[in-house]
Formats: structure tokens, C-alpha cells, sequence
């Protein structure tokens, strides 16, 4: 059991949506996965070059994309993988542009024009897909964010087999809120942590868990 991570935030230690992949790689481990976690930020690559080499009906071979850049070799693992886990901080509503790249590439290929349900990934697997944000929960469904959270999942599901959401909100984003602007006062950003952030890790650790013995919600 292989279980991929993809960290899409620029931040790849310590903070938010790092410190959630890190902590359900090692419930995945626990489970007894082999895992491996990508830095989005340190490959070089780019988002779908619409050439359509992926939709020929000559292709060489299914499911491939034909950009030959950092991410290549990354995808050529996705194809032997068993789970996938992919986490983002929210940037004006959405994924982060270096993710929203990664996921035009790594599920464009698998986009079976014939016929959509019917993905070109060779099997079923689990994903997972986590979001973390500055806004609180309650302004979710204020401001929109759960209609571009679904449809990212389910595409993930649709193409891959399952995918899992999670969530963590109200996040702490500077180490010194007196240097920055900011629409929180440090004390409520630290006191909401230390209320809940170690429960969203344990969310994180447990769905590891699950990818690792492939039990992840639909």
C-alpha cells in the first residue's frame, strides 16, 4: 500500500496545511502505508497546455501527459499509487494556483471524453482532499466556498474512485500578528488554535488512516 501526498501550499514545513498532510501521512504509516509527500512549490511545472495529446485517438498510451517537465515523473507515481491525499490553503476562495495546475495535469488525462463516468485511472483508489483557511466555518457557506470545495471532490472522486473532505478553519497564518495586517487579534487566532487545531490533526491522522486501508466516505 503506497499512499501519495501533495502539499500546495507555498509554506512545506511546520504551518497549516503541511503540518495536516504530515500528521495523516503518519496515520497512514500507523495503518502500515509506505508514503511519500510532493512539494508542489519545489517542482517546476505548469497546468494543462490544452495540445490534446492525452485525447488522440492514435495515443501511444492512456492516461499520460505529454508535458515533459518536474512533474512527469511525479504522475508516472500516481499511476502505481494506492491513495492520494492532496492539501491546499485557501487563496481567494479556492486552491492555490500552483494546485489548481497540479490538478488540471493530474486529472486531465484520466478525462474520458467518451464517456465522463468512466475515468481513464486504471483502478479505484481513495483520495483525500484538505482545505485550510483563515475564514471561520460558519462564513463557508456565507461566502460561497462549498460549491468550489464539492466540485473539487468530486472530481477527484469521480476520476480516482472516492474522495474524502476535510477542513480547518480560522488558521493561523503570521508567527507576529503586530507586523502584518490582519482582520483577527493574535489572542483569538491563538486561543482558537489551542482549542482546535490539534482536533483538525487528529481529523488529519485518521483520515490517513483510512486511505491506508482504502475506508475513505465517497
Amino acid at each position: 500500500m503506497k499512499v501519495m501526498a501533495f502539499n500546495g501550499s507555498p509554506r512545506k514545513t511546520k504551518w497549516n496545511t503541511a503540518t495536516m498532510l504530515q500528521t495523516a501521512l503518519e496515520g497512514a504509516a500507523a495503518a502500515g502505508a509506505e508514503t511519500e509527500l510532493v512539494n508542489l512549490y519545489s517542482l517546476n511545472f505548469k497546468g494543462c497546455a490544452s495540445c490534446f495529446s492525452c485525447k488522440r485517438l492514435d495515443r501511444k498510451a492512456v492516461g499520460v501527459c505529454a508535458l515533459k517537465d518536474d512533474l512527469r515523473p511525479i504522475l508516472e507515481r500516481v499511476r502505481e499509487a494506492d491513495a492520494l491525499l492532496l492539501g491546499t490553503p485557501v487563496y481567494y476562495g479556492a486552491e492555490t494556483a500552483c494546485t489548481r495546475a497540479f490538478l488540471e495535469r493530474l486529472q486531465f488525462p484520466y478525462l474520458n471524453y467518451t464517456d465522463y463516468s468512466n475515468s481513464h485511472f486504471p483502478r479505484r483508489i481513495p483520495t483525500g482532499l484538505i482545505y485550510t483557511m483563515n475564514v471561520p466555518a460558519e462564513m463557508i457557506p456565507t461566502l460561497g466556498y462549498e460549491t468550489g470545495f464539492e466540485r473539487t471532490r468530486a472530481n477527484l472522486a469521480r476520476h480516482f474512485g472516492s474522495c474524502e473532505l476535510l477542513t480547518a478553519n480560522f488558521t493561523t497564518q503570521y508567527d507576529d500578528y503586530s507586523k502584518y495586517e490582519a482582520n483577527a487579534k493574535a489572542e483569538d487566532k491563538a486561543a482558537y488554535r489551542e482549542a482546535h487545531f490539534a482536533d483538525d490533526c487528529r481529523k488529519a491522522r485518521e483520515l490517513g488512516a483510512r486511505l491506508a486501508t482504502g475506508k475513505v466516505a465517497a
